[in-house]
């Protein structure tokens, strides 16, 4: 079986602006893959190539082998998307839009139906189901855009950034649906702001910036590429910090606090410990901060130039309108 998504040497631009880089990129079928980065990393841009929205300039792009303009049908037929943006017909019943969209991929009316009514209970606003889109509440247009993407029964489910804006509940009731749909064997993409998101629900992790792949890991393994934080309360506070060996990278001292930066702080603890006595070090307190997935976010995008590539244009993840690709409409008439 083929990668549920494999790009070689994607590019995208919009005029003079590079959104895609020469992007590679391979997420295996019944993965949970997570898509990092700041704001105009090129996520968005990435998605809307996928799904037929924005037409590739270089490279290529393929959904469960089918290449996504040559074989456009059947790589967008394997795709549920989940967007940021509410783009809902707002005046029909939810459940008839669900119905549409099914229509759009060639299910039946009946099945189409019996489609409809699995997911929004699935999702949980089926007693919702004849309501018009603008009544319902931003946590239940949240719920509905996911019931939307899985009403074809995807192979491949992209969220993009499915819980922005939303409480802590219903986060964590689209965190339990979504795990739910992975272990049925959905492959998930996910691109997501919250840190915390990405290290609770990925297998791996790719973090982009400028429109390149930066890296691509499981978040276990990026955060062994930080360091950890030893600190350490001393009875009395010496004049100078101590000089420590090579295992310290950074040593501040500050009103009897001593702040150690390592590469692991659980085994370097002891030793700390040890040449601190050894010193005549009276200590009082340790404790060990351990690195964060956000920390190691941060390093890997931080940039002195915070610009696609562009000449004396800023940096921006979308196109202008009048530079939307023609597959817009089709995203506008539901097919999407």
């Amino acid at each position: 079986m083929p990668p549920a998504i494999e790009t070689t040497d994607l590019v995208k631009e919009y005029g003079d602006l590079r959104a895609l880089q020469e992007l590679s990129l391979t997420v295996e079928e019944g993965e949970f893959f997570g898509l990092l980065g700041p704001n105009g990393a090129g996520k968005t841009t990435f998605i809307n190539t996928l799904v037929g929205l924005a037409r590739k300039t270089g490279g290529e792009a393929r959904v469960f082998g089918h290449d996504v303009e040559a074989e456009y049908q059947e790589a967008r037929n394997a795709i549920g998307l989940a967007p940021q943006e509410f783009n809902v017909d707002r005046f029909f019943p939810i459940r008839e839009v669900l119905m549409h969209k099914a229509g759009y991929h060639g299910i039946p009316e009946d099945e189409a139906a019996e489609r409809a009514d699995e997911v929004l209970k699935r999702v949980g606003i089926y007693d919702k189901r004849n309501e018009r889109f603008d009544w319902l509440s931003g946590g239940m247009k949240r719920r509905l855009l996911l019931a939307r993407a899985l009403v074809t029964d995807p192979d491949l489910l992209i969220l993009d950034e499915p819980t922005a804006g939303v409480d802590v509940q219903l986060r964590h009731d689209l965190w339990e649906l979504v795990t739910e749909l992975n272990e049925e064997g959905t492959t998930v993409l996910l691109t997501t702001h919250y840190i915390e998101e990405a290290e609770r629900l990925c297998d791996r992790v790719a973090i982009m910036n400028e429109g390149q792949k930066v890296t691509v890991a499981t978040p276990d393994d990026l955060k062994t590429r930080g360091t950890d934080t030893i600190t350490v309360r001393l009875e009395s506070s010496p004049a100078v910090a101590p000089d420590l060996g090579e295992y310290a990278h950074e040593t501040t001292l500050e009103d009897g606090h001593l702040e150690v930066r390592v590469d692991d702080g659980g085994s370097t603890a002891p030793q700390l410990l040890h040449d601190l006595e050894a010193d005549g070090y009276e200590i009082a307190d340790l404790e060990i901060s351990r690195t964060s997935l956000e920390e190691i976010f941060v390093d890997l995008t931080r940039s002195e130039d915070r610009t696609v590539t562009r000449s004396g244009a800023s940096e921006t993840d979308e196109p202008t309108e009048d530079e939307t690709d023609d597959g817009a409409a089709r995203e506008q008439e539901g097919i999407a």
